[in-house]
C-alpha cells in the first residue's frame, strides 16, 4: 500500500476536528471501491482554553466626602484589571495532509471501516465502537452582575431632598444622615423598640433585608463599586517539530482588552511548553531488524509523547504528562489479510486523535466480544 496525496480532497476536511464527538459514516470494501477503502490518519494539535477575571472598579459620586461622613477610604479613580485565573488543555485531531492511506483487501471481502466525518479511522470490521465523548471543559464564562446601584434598592434610598438639590455636596450629606437613620431604624427593630413593629419574624426579615440593600446602595454613592466578570478564549496549537523550539506563544493577555491574540503586543505572553518529548520508532523483529511495511497493508500510527504544559508569569496554569502526539511518531502497517481470514477475520479499533492500534483482535460472536 501506499499514501495517497490528495491535496484536492483534503481541502474538504475541516482544520480543527474533535473526533470523538461527531458523526460517523461507514464504508464497506466492494466491487464499486475495487475491494480498497480510503482514510486520512490524523495529527495532533492542542486546544487551549484560558480564563481570564475582569475587574471593574468605578468611584461612587460622593467619594470626596466618603471619609468625612462614613471613615471609609473610597475608590477614587476608575480602573479596568485582568487576572488570569485558570487555563485547560484538550488534544484535538487535525488533518495530516501527508498521510491519506488507501487499504487493499481480497476480492470477494466483505471487510468494513467506520471514519469520523473528518475521514479519521475509527475501527475495522466493528460498527459499535464509539470511543468516550470529549470531557466538558471546566471554564465558564460568566457576566458581570449589575451593580447596587442598578437595582431598584438605590432608587428607594434616594430620598426627594437629595433629587432636589443641585449640590453634590449638600446630596453627600443627606445620604450619609440617610445612611445613619436606616442603621438607626434597623437598631429599633432588632430591639423591639420601633414605633410600627412587622407583624411576625417574616415581615421582619423583608423589613431588614431592604433596609440593608438600601444603606448598600447609599454607601456605594461614596465608597464606589467593583464589577467582576470572567471571559473565555479558546486557541488551538499545533506542537512544534521535535528538534524546534518548544515554547510557543498562545496568546497573550492585555491590561486593557484581556485574552488577545499572540501577535497582539499590547499583552503578556501566555506559553505552552512541549517537554520530555519521546519520538516513537518502527518496530523490529527479534533480530532487531527494522520490520518491513506490509504489502497493500492497513496504515496506523505508533505516536509519539510529550509532556504539555500551559504557563503565564512563570505560573503553571495546566499541563497534560506524557500526552500522546500524531506527528512525534510514526506510520507502520498491519497485513490486510488479518482482516478477511475466513475462520477468524479480526478487529481492530483505532485512536481517533493519534490514528494509533487502540485494540486488535479476532472476532467471535458478539457474546464473547
Amino acid at each position: 500500500m501506499k499514501p495517497i496525496y490528495a491535496t484536492i480532497i483534503l481541502c474538504a476536511i475541516a482544520a480543527n476536528i474533535d473526533a470523538r464527538a461527531q458523526m460517523t459514516r461507514k464504508l464497506t470494501a466492494g466491487k464499486d471501491s475495487e475491494y480498497g477503502l480510503v482514510y486520512t490518519l490524523p495529527n495532533t494539535a492542542f486546544d487551549v482554553t484560558l480564563a481570564a477575571e475582569k475587574r471593574v472598579e468605578t468611584p461612587g459620586e460622593f467619594r470626596l466626602y466618603s471619609k468625612k461622613y462614613l471613615h471609609i477610604d473610597p475608590i477614587l479613580e476608575p480602573s479596568v484589571k485582568w487576572t488570569l485565573t485558570g487555563a485547560e488543555i484538550q488534544p484535538v485531531a487535525v488533518p495530516d495532509a501527508d498521510e491519506r492511506w488507501r487499504v487493499q483487501f481480497k476480492n470477494g471481502s466483505s471487510v468494513f471501516m467506520t471514519l469520523t466525518d473528518a475521514g479519521f479511522p475509527l475501527a475495522v470490521n466493528d460498527d459499535d465502537y464509539s470511543p468516550a465523548p470529549r470531557p466538558q471543559g471546566t471554564l465558564k464564562a460568566i457576566a458581570a452582575e449589575p451593580s447596587i446601584l442598578e437595582t431598584s434598592a438605590a432608587r428607594e434610598a434616594v430620598t426627594e431632598e437629595m433629587l432636589r438639590s443641585h449640590s453634590t455636596a449638600k446630596r453627600a450629606e443627606l445620604a450619609a444622615a440617610r445612611i445613619y437613620e436606616i442603621r438607626q431604624t434597623r437598631a429599633d427593630i432588632l430591639s423591639g423598640q420601633a414605633d410600627a413593629m412587622p407583624a411576625d419574624g417574616a415581615a421582619m426579615q423583608l423589613v431588614l433585608d431592604n433596609l440593608g440593600r438600601q444603606e448598600a446602595a447609599l454607601t456605594a454613592m461614596f465608597t464606589g463599586t467593583v464589577s467582576t466578570s470572567t471571559e473565555i478564549g479558546t486557541f488551538t496549537v499545533t506542537p512544534p517539530d521535535a528538534d524546534a523550539a518548544t515554547r510557543i506563544t498562545v496568546a497573550r493577555l492585555s491590561v486593557l482588552d484581556g485574552i488577545v491574540d499572540a501577535d497582539n503586543l499590547s499583552g503578556a505572553p501566555v506559553y505552552i511548553d512541549f517537554s520530555d518529548i519521546v519520538t516513537a520508532e518502527l518496530p523490529v523483529n527479534e533480530k532487531g531488524v527494522t520490520k518491513t511495511f506490509p504489502k497493500e497493508g492497513l496504515a496506523y500510527r505508533i505516536p509519539g509523547q510529550a509532556n504539555v504544559s500551559v504557563s503565564y508569569d512563570g505560573h503553571t496554569l495546566a499541563s497534560l504528562e506524557m500526552a500522546e502526539v500524531a506527528q512525534y511518531g510514526v506510520v507502520f502497517g498491519i497485513d490486510p489479510g488479518l482482516f478477511t481470514d475466513k475462520k477468524a477475520p479480526s478487529y481492530l479499533l483505532f485512536n481517533p486523535l493519534t490514528g494509533g492500534v487502540r485494540e486488535l483482535g479476532a472476532l467471535q460472536n458478539d457474546s464473547n466480544r
